[in-house]
């Protein structure tokens, strides 16, 4: 079974925009077809984000969005990540942690910092934007 991480980004565009890039993702780990994963950090950025005013979110609406996620994904405990390449948004550096920790095959994000990794460097899973990662799951 893959193992995903999903960044922030992508958690909104699953559970608040629908994003049809996603759907798929959506679709699986629903399913239970892929595992996902997260940690307390990044669990605390999503509350924090999802509390953004340009989301236009009742407090209802944030607490819907985020027991829908905690009940699909898998905490990972804090720990030590490996040796693991600078993420140039220090902000991003925890998925990648997350990434690495949990043994995961997929980090999905559509963040540029995140995604400027791939290739340079040699990673145990792969850094791919949502449509990518729907595209492994259709493969």
């Amino acid at each position: 079974m893959l193992r995903f991480v999903l960044d922030t980004n992508v958690v909104l565009d699953l559970f608040h925009w629908a994003n049809t890039d996603a759907v798929p993702i959506m679709a699986a780990l629903e399913a239970g077809q892929i595992e996902c994963f997260a940690d307390e950090r990044t669990l605390d950025e999503l509350q924090r984000v999802l509390t953004y005013p340009q989301l236009k979110m009742t407090p209802d609406m944030i607490s819907e969005r985020y027991a829908r996620y905690s009940g699909l994904i898998q905490l990972v405990p804090p720990g030590e990540a490996p040796h693991l390449p600078r993420c140039k948004d220090r902000d991003d550096q925890k998925f990648l942690e997350l990434a690495a920790r949990c043994a995961a095959n997929v980090l999905v994000s559509k963040d540029k910092a995140l995604l400027r990794l791939r290739g340079r460097t040699t990673l145990a899973f792969q850094i791919m934007k949502p449509a990518a990662a729907s595209a492994l799951l259709a493969g």
